[in-house]
């Protein structure tokens, strides 16, 4: 209490609520109206300060300095350069490029960009040290990131770049060049991993890499090694606030043992994992959301994802959609004026110390059975996100997990099959790969499938 503001009012300790609360249901138990997540996390009927004992120390995000960020894929520099300059002119504070191929004009993709007063990130498909090192050497500025996952790559294809002892040491040089590498952690959500998991295998991945890493950076370099999450959202409120807080507390826990810097940037965009083709308009209300959780998570940077991503092609309408989304929560919305407005607050708080501690259960499990690496190997981690993945499709199939439009409230007049332009489903390819590959696959799917095939 403040200044004396609550004097007047007696506290009242939890165990009068719940005295309170097993009178009011004649004498019931109490443990009846605690429910448990997917991710095994308790849910109480009430929090108060009691809660807030012995928690963690709150993670020091700056929920002001969230940058609204647009995608740009690069297959034509002098196309991307133009898109890049567009979006920024409409208020993107951010640009990420996606560069599949290394024989891209640097010059040309960063033409008239002013990289001192926007972060950029270059997300790229191919491990090519001499090019990182180009393009470092242009954007030598300290806020733009470098994105280099390998075993993100891994996981997500089943295959190395080149393979194992090749990529190692290009990803050693690419980092020794750029002090920063990444970790893709969307990727298990997007496949239907619980939050405990995606937390725990964040974790896990980034270990592998501070092993690999650990002799080669001398104390000074260590320090000013930039690590960067890229995070989905989902539209679970308050649990992915905690989330991505338990991220920031966890990460801290780990880089501490490495005496790295305990600061890492998140770059949130919302799931695909709930996203739906019929009444698509519903999906700009959940990505906007779970933009909201990432603001009030303290993302570093957010990318909105189109409401039509799984179905259109690349469109402007859609993209400024996206764009306005955010323009909105940070302009008319004001959630850049307060920091860290979710500090303190006892029911998110407790979920983020609930998530961080069986997270931390989790990623020692890992470690003692041989780390990550080896886990993906054995195709352990495979099994249980798809456990997971099937425990929450049951739950969508049953309208336990509810997608409107979707599995619920149907709009019976959509009709879907003139409006396809990309295939939504997943796509089966065979093909040889080193380990099973972590498939993304959207709730939806199957039901839009046999709404497709019906359609006249």
């Amino acid at each position: 209490m403040t200044n004396g503001l609550f004097s007047e009012f007696d506290d009242v300790s939890t165990k009068q609520w719940k005295q309170k609360i097993q009178f009011e249901l004649n004498g019931a138990d109490y443990q009846t109206l605690v429910w448990h997540s997917n991710d095994d996390i308790s849910v109480k009927p009430f929090y108060n300060a009691d809660d807030l004992k012995d928690l963690p120390y709150s993670p020091n995000t700056n929920a002001t300095k969230w940058r609204i960020c647009d995608t740009v894929f690069v297959n034509d520099a002098e196309i991307a350069n133009t898109k890049a300059i567009e979006s920024i002119n409409q208020g993107a504070e951010s640009i990420k490029f996606i560069i599949p191929k290394h024989d891209i004009s640097i010059e040309t993709l960063l033409k008239n960009i002013d990289s001192e007063t926007k972060t950029l990130h270059f997300e790229l498909h191919f491990l090519n040290p001499e090019f990182t090192k180009q393009l470092f050497k242009t954007v030598s500025n300290n806020q733009h990131y470098i994105h280099t996952d390998i075993i993100g790559k891994l996981t997500k294809t089943g295959n190395w770049f080149n393979n194992m002892n090749s990529d190692i040491e290009n990803f050693k040089s690419v980092v020794n060049q750029t002090n920063t590498f990444s970790i893709n952690t969307g990727l298990y959500q997007n496949a239907g991993a619980n939050m405990v998991q995606q937390l725990a295998y964040a974790l896990a991945h980034a270990n592998e890499y501070l092993n690999i890493l650990d002799n080669e950076c001398s104390s000074e370099s260590k320090q000013h090694t930039k690590v960067l999450f890229n995070v989905s959202v989902g539209s679970n409120y308050f649990f992915e606030i905690a989330k991505l807080r338990a991220l920031r507390l966890l990460w801290q826990t780990l880089a501490s043992e490495y005496h790295l810097n305990p600061e890492c940037h998140i770059l949130a965009t919302p799931s695909k994992r709930n996203k739906t083709v019929y009444d698509y308009n519903t999906n700009i209300i959940r990505s906007t959301t779970e933009s909201m959780s990432a603001i009030l998570g303290g993302a570093n940077t957010i990318c909105n994802l189109p409401y039509d991503v799984v179905y259109h092609k690349t469109n402007d309408f859609s993209e400024r959609i996206a764009r306005n989304q955010l323009l909105i929560l940070k302009h008319e919305s004001y959630f850049d004026k307060v920091n860290n407005p979710a500090d303190g607050a006892y029911y998110i708080e407790s979920l983020t110390k609930q998530l961080a501690e069986k997270a931390l259960i989790l990623f020692k499990d890992i470690e003692t059975n041989g780390g990550f690496l080896k886990q993906l190997k054995a195709g352990t981690i495979q099994r249980k996100i798809k456990e997971s993945a099937q425990k929450e499709q049951e739950q969508f199939d049953k309208k336990e997990e509810v997608l409107v439009g979707a599995n619920s409230y149907q709009n019976p007049d959509d009709k879907m099959k003139p409006e396809i332009e990309l295939y939504p489903f997943v796509k089966t390819h065979f093909r040889k790969t080193l380990i099973e590959p972590i498939i993304e696959k959207r709730l939806s799917e199957t039901i839009e499938q046999q709404r497709l095939n019906n359609e006249n």
